[in-house]
């Protein structure tokens, strides 16, 4: 497979799609288009083909017609949405497709019991693979959490304004996040390396780290002490899951947690210790906990 240069993104306007395309329209042999809705009003960069389309079998065939490379960053409402794309990437001659991963793996097993959700993820990869011989291939990325993201919007249990943070299990489970930047970055280097990325997962991290050298370095970037409040994996997952019974969001948002730094027997929360870490492979370097307080504080 040649270097592909052609890259179409659906789900430009989520948060990690964002993410993503920041990160192709800055190499400068790509040529981006973006798939949206006929009902998005959102405004693109100049320079980025977008095509409004239904999301129909023949709309999307046509659309993709040319394409090398396919990314689904697709939110939570539309998981199951991509086998559809798949379908009509094979009829358009598509070589690569990535599936809207981008967090804790749905390869886990113990990630699919805390967030059953997941499990249609799994569903697109054993899909994906049962296309391969269509000439379609396939790269999941599993990011993990997002810290820098996680840290500016208090989703990871550190309130920057008020200095309080909530901790698990005392803090010491060594888990792995992974930065913005370097979300988009990956993929770009999944892109750009078709053959050493083709069907097959890779893991990727910026930080190895654990939620008391977060509080520590945050206390130390800041000075000042911070208000802790003490909880467990196994509170959280509770709550979570009566929360999301009762139709509450925020359930989900404390089981997504629970996968990235949770200290659930089995679950691979540390990408650097228990599954083959990809950042060698796609020239990704780990950074220290203190670089991304340091420069999320500043910010």
């Amino acid at each position: 497979m040649t270097t592909p240069t052609k890259i179409t993104l659906i789900g430009a306007t989520g948060s990690i799609g964002k993410i993503i395309l920041n990160a192709l329209v800055s190499h400068p042999n790509f040529t981006v288009t973006i798939l949206s809705r006929h009902s998005t009003a959102t405004t693109f960069p100049s320079g980025i083909t977008v095509h409004k389309t239904d999301y129909s079998p023949a709309s999307l065939e046509t659309l993709l017609r040319g394409q090398d490379v396919v990314i689904s960053a697709i939110g939570v409402g539309g998981f199951t949405e991509q086998q559809k794309f798949i379908d009509a990437a094979i009829r358009a001659g598509v070589k690569r497709f990535i599936p809207s991963e981008f967090s804790s793996s749905s390869q886990d097993d113990e990630v699919l019991k805390i967030l059953p959700l997941f499990q249609q993820k799994r569903d697109v990869i054993n899909y994906l693979k049962e296309k391969e011989t269509d000439g379609l291939s396939w790269t999941g990325i599993a990011t993990s959490g997002l810290f820098d993201w996680g840290l500016t919007a208090g989703f990871l249990g550190f309130d920057l304004n008020k200095h309080s943070a909530l901790i698990w299990d005392g803090g010491v489970t060594r888990f792995t996040l992974t930065n913005e930047k370097q979300l988009g970055e990956a993929v770009v280097a999944v892109i750009l390396r078709p053959e050493e990325t083709k069907n097959r997962f890779v893991y990727v991290a910026s930080v190895e780290l654990t939620q008391k050298e977060i509080l520590e370095t945050l206390e130390d970037v800041t000075g000042v002490k911070w208000t802790v409040m003490e909880t467990t994996t196994e509170t959280q997952i509770s709550e979570g899951f009566a929360k999301l019974g009762a139709g509450n969001i925020e359930g989900a948002f404390a089981l997504v947690r629970a996968t990235a730094f949770g200290n659930t027997p089995g679950l691979k929360v540390n990408y650097v210790r228990d599954e083959e870490l990809a950042n060698g492979l796609l020239g990704l370097k780990m950074e220290t906990v203190r670089e991304t307080i340091e420069r999320v504080v500043k910010a």
